[in-house]
């Protein structure tokens, strides 16, 4: 791994889970961590949920945009963090892959997707630990 290791979050719109991941992620890691997300069939606009539960909790992800997941975008990552995309991801050697089974935010309330936010938050600050980066936060 790079001294500064990349992390490509993907689920299949890029509009909820692998959108709140990288925003905690960004928030916890600051420049520490290269952060990308990416869906299989992205949506047009990122979950109004995922952005209201991520709001509650200082993350603004108003400017966020689901992103097509690209062959490059996996190879120029050390992990690949998958929620929900199934085969989609494609596979290269070398890369460390983990799949976190997570909810599905889409057409939920923010009541609902709070504990989702809450999940991620647990799993991102395992994963720094895991990559030996300290949260920023």
């Amino acid at each position: 791994m790079t001294t500064r290791p990349s992390v490509l979050f993907v689920c299949v719109h890029n509009a909820g889970r692998s959108q709140m991941a990288a925003g905690w992620l960004q928030a916890l890691a600051g420049d520490a961590v290269e952060v990308r997300s990416a869906g299989s069939a992205p949506a047009a606009s990122v979950n109004p949920a995922a952005v209201e539960a991520m709001a509650e909790v200082g993350i603004d992800l108003t400017s966020a945009e689901p992103k097509v997941l690209t062959p490059e975008a996996v190879q120029s990552s050390d992990v690949v963090v998958t929620m929900g995309c199934g085969d989609a991801c494609p596979i290269f050697p070398g890369k460390r892959y983990e799949d976190w089974q997570l909810s599905d935010p889409a057409g939920l309330g923010v009541e609902a997707v709070r504990p989702i936010r809450d999940e991620i938050r647990g799993r991102v600050e395992a994963l720094l630990t895991d990559l030996g980066v300290r949260p920023a936060t």
